[in-house]
């Protein structure tokens, strides 16, 4: 296992796929794993970014997290899929999304709502892209809403519209009985990316998580690959 550098992530559902992605999500899938995302990295390497989902059956048998072992299957079934499609690359990486997972569906959102998350809008609200808080679903609207810790928000911004990324009042938006907290309410389109804030007390997700498999190195899974 090592740790995978930041680099430009190509989402899977984004736009139109093209073969060698479908063949990647077909795969994934196929074996009872989500796919999250996929990177290809100028240097020929391709990392596919897998989750376990609570409640559906995988090949790799029962667990809530990603292991190991999982990412060394979907490597197998990987490098034969792409070899078929005659996909050239130099590298083949699967691992978890770590525990800053990124949040790219509608699905990811309502599975993590009530965890702490990291949103960066493609524009600017009161002179800031990034903003921390708990993820909940909006009383309104139907939207999604940042519970905001610690920050003092102007009157004006909480006059914005809903729907539209804007700081409003618990108060404002439920019963006049509510405790006041501060809210970020924003629609999926406004998101440029969003994060999970990883946990540091090494409890819950991360004690499993983060898992991956170089399929270079790990030989003793028969997955080395030199894509050609």
């Amino acid at each position: 296992m090592q740790g995978t550098p930041r680099a430009q992530r190509v989402s899977a559902v984004a736009g139109a796929a093209s073969f060698w992605r479908e063949a990647v999500a077909a795969t994934v899938t196929g074996l009872g794993y989500e796919l999250v995302d996929i990177e290809r990295v100028p240097s020929g390497t391709l990392r596919v970014f897998i989750d376990r989902v609570p409640g559906r059956a995988c090949t790799g048998g029962a667990g809530e997290f990603v292991t190991v072992e999982d990412c060394e299957q979907v490597t197998r079934q990987l490098q034969y899929a792409l070899e078929v499609d005659a996909v050239a690359y130099t590298r083949l990486e699967v691992s978890s999304p770590g525990l800053d997972r990124p949040l790219k569906r509608e699905a990811d959102y309502e599975r993590f709502a009530g965890h702490e998350v990291s949103l960066t809008l493609k524009l600017p609200f009161q002179g800031r892209k990034v903003w921390k808080g708990v993820l909940v679903r909006s009383e309104q609207g139907g939207g999604w809403c940042l519970e905001l810790s610690g920050r003092k928000v102007s009157v004006k911004a909480a006059a914005k519209p809903a729907g539209k990324a804007g700081v409003k009042t618990a108060a404002q938006a439920a019963a006049p009985a509510a405790p006041a907290a501060q809210v970020l309410g924003f629609a999926l389109d406004e998101v440029r990316e969003a994060r999970l804030v990883p946990v540091v007390d090494f409890k819950g997700r991360q004690s499993k998580d983060g898992a991956q498999v170089d399929a270079v190195a790990a030989e003793s899974a028969a997955t080395g690959v030199d894509g050609g």
